[in-house]
């Protein structure tokens, strides 16, 4: 979902995008996942402060919106991208950035798809690519239990 897309989803679902998107972004990069405790130390070490409620109903976009520029500003730094992702300006910053995201994600799923090729050996293309849509299905799901 690009930016324009996002016109029809809430802002609070549109938060959660971005920072589930970071989160999955950290993993594909072949990192483990961050913790709560992790980037609370991150935002703490940059004088603010997350409870873990805000942070659960900002991952799920439920909850009010959270519009705090330093909070937001300290997460984008915490993951080391521009604040102008995280703030929503209106120029096309955002929406690169969301592209490059989704780009390296997307490099990492071709990786484990190869991997995964690689393993199952002698296995019906159908069941293939069954496992590659899976693993590309990069929409997150508000539903979904977010990593603490």
């Amino acid at each position: 979902m690009t930016t324009r897309d996002a016109a029809d989803v809430s802002p609070q679902l549109e938060l959660a995008r971005k920072l589930n998107l970071l989160l999955d972004v950290v993993v594909a990069e072949g990192n483990t996942p961050y913790t709560f405790r992790q980037i609370e130390a991150g935002l703490k070490a940059r004088g603010l402060t997350l409870s873990r409620a805000r942070w659960a109903y900002m991952i799920t976009g439920d909850g009010p919106l959270v519009t705090d520029p330093a909070l937001l500003t300290g997460i984008a730094e915490f993951f080391r991208i521009p604040a102008e992702y995280m703030l929503g300006s209106d120029s096309d910053l955002p929406e690169r950035v969301d592209a490059q995201l989704a780009f390296v994600k997307s490099l990492r799923v071709a990786r484990v798809v190869s991997f995964a090729a690689r393993m199952l050996g002698d296995v019906s293309p159908e069941t293939l690519r069954s496992i590659t849509d899976l693993l590309q299905d990069t929409t997150p799901d508000p539903e979904s239990s977010p990593a603490t």
